[in-house]
């Protein structure tokens, strides 16, 4: 389905119940700095975050058409807007939303179906702590680490960006922890720890490491539990991590990996310490973060 059909049915919906004239939702989601006052009165007076959450609740809609309403969920919501959080609409509806979108997830019939839910629920999190709160009331990590197994839906390293972005963002909850373990959450964040571009083109590249950094700083925030950072240890995730530290391919060099990397380490480390070698602690734990930061980032492969 195209953009301008849900663009249609959007302003439909709006004239059904208070017969304005149409107004482009493509105007009121275009992502331009300069035009965010615009957009915001746009979308406000077409109600755009109400109607979004229609379509997304009507099951009468097909998939196709949920699917292109989760894509401007996604675009509305993106950390590069700051205009989003300002719509009464989108909180008010913000419960019903992220419902919705789970849902999605879980009954995708595809990987761009998947990716597009994924990519609006990991927006949502990142500005509304009680999207999170919500996300874990619905079981979304178990849907989220169970979808990870059917290829079907979750085989990009991009949709697996969404997932750990969603990880990341719900980590920042106490109760995260135990659902964590209970869905071998630790075992897909050493999976995303070890992700490696299977093209080699600059996008799928830009994801691994993306994927590697966030997936590092989940397990950073989860190790203030001692369950996690104990089964963490059981699966090597301490020796991945010295790995991406001490070997700069393995992180495709990013500094952004390396930072958090060594964050993960230090605070596992502070659980866990019998995990690490001496070597490793005086290099990569003992001194300043600073100081182990300019250690590794001028590392040659040949001193692993």
């Amino acid at each position: 389905m195209s953009q301008e059909t849900l663009t249609s049915l959007i302003v439909q919906r709006e004239q059904g119940f208070c017969g304005s004239s149409p107004i482009s939702m493509g105007d009121a989601v275009e992502d331009k700095k300069g035009k965010e006052s615009t957009e915001l009165s746009l979308l406000q007076k077409v109600d755009g975050i109400l109607c979004l959450a229609d379509i997304l609740t009507d099951d009468s809609h097909s998939e196709a058409t949920r699917a292109e309403a989760a894509a401007v969920v996604a675009q509305v919501t993106s950390p590069h807007l700051s205009f989003t959080q300002h719509l009464p609409s989108f909180l008010e509806n913000m419960e019903e939303i992220v419902t919705a979108l789970i849902k999605l997830c879980q009954e995708a019939s595809s990987g761009e179906v998947f990716l597009l839910a994924s990519a609006a629920l990991a927006n949502i999190t990142f500005f509304d702590k009680m999207a999170c709160e919500v996300l874990l009331q619905l079981n979304a990590i178990r849907v989220l680490l169970e979808a990870c197994n059917d290829k079907q839906r979750v085989d990009t390293p991009y949709t697996r960006d969404q997932i750990v972005t969603i990880l990341a963002n719900m980590s920042v909850l106490e109760q995260c922890a135990s659902d964590i373990i209970q869905e071998n959450g630790v075992q897909f964040i050493m999976g995303m720890l070890s992700e490696k571009p299977r093209s080699g083109t600059p996008a799928e590249v830009a994801a691994c490491e993306r994927g590697q950094q966030k997936a590092a700083g989940t397990l950073a925030r989860l190790c203030r539990d001692p369950h996690v950072a104990q089964e963490a240890v059981r699966l090597s995730c301490m020796s991945r991590l010295i790995e991406l530290c001490r070997s700069p391919s393995e992180r495709n060099s990013s500094d952004a990996v390396l930072v958090a990397c060594l964050a993960a380490l230090r605070r596992l480390a502070g659980v866990c310490p019998e995990g690490l070698q001496d070597s490793d602690f005086q290099q990569l734990v003992q001194p300043r973060l600073v100081d182990s930061f300019l250690l590794c980032s001028n590392m040659e492969e040949s001193f692993v």
